[in-house]
């Protein structure tokens, strides 16, 4: 049998991956809701896969520091990305952090089966497309300054591309307004733009040719 720790904290994801992975007879399968929990049954059962969604619990990306979490406590454990987020510069900082394999929610479920056992043989597994883009991120001539940036920044970016003042921004991520300005300035710098209208254009055009 293969033990399988899903950390989602969606039910129906939950639900739906269980159903899925019973149906192939994998299993037993331990079910986590957050990153504390998600680490304490990681320790305490020991699964043989790990499968954990980046955006938990508010926190766009705070799954990229769980992996890093469990790498270190284990380099061998075999973690499996499943998330909503296609940009290839953030699936290649995933697997950086440490993952096995990377597919997005909208998989079929043969395809998520397939991930699991390929990730549980220890052979890395992602998506088809995905595949594709990263190897290209990685080729390019031109390295992504995307590339260059941490998690937060890239969820910072990610809102003020989508038009998100300071305060709301604030608000999704559960930081306070003055850590946001900070990020703010530190993108400023990172992508040379001395403005904030110049940073929001900026954001606007890297993230469109990463999607």
């Amino acid at each position: 049998m293969t033990s399988v720790l899903i950390i989602d904290d969606h039910p129906i994801v939950l639900q739906g991956c269980r159903r899925v992975l019973e149906d192939a007879d994998i299993g037993p399968i331990f079910e986590a809701r957050d990153v504390v929990n998600g680490y304490r049954l990681y320790r305490r059962d020991r699964p043989d896969v790990v499968i954990v969604d980046l955006a938990i619990a508010g926190d766009g990306l705070a799954g990229v520091s769980l992996i890093r979490r469990i790498r270190l406590h284990d380099s061998h454990a075999r973690i499996l990305v499943l998330s909503m987020y296609s940009d290839p510069t953030i699936v290649a900082r995933t697997l950086e952090a440490g993952a096995s394999g990377y597919v997005l929610k909208d998989t079929s479920s043969e395809e998520l089966v397939q991930a699991v056992d390929q990730v549980v043989a220890g052979k890395p597994f992602i998506s088809g497309d995905l595949a594709l883009q990263v190897a290209m991120l990685k080729s390019g001539g031109r390295k992504n300054p995307l590339s260059e940036l941490t998690p937060r920044e890239l969820q910072t970016l990610t809102l003020l591309a989508d038009g998100k003042p300071y305060g709301l921004i604030a608000q999704e991520l559960n930081v306070s307004y003055k850590t946001v300005v900070n990020v703010c300035s530190q993108l400023k710098q990172k992508l040379r733009a001395r403005t904030l209208p110049s940073l929001i254009s900026t954001a606007v055009k890297l993230l469109s040719k990463a999607s």
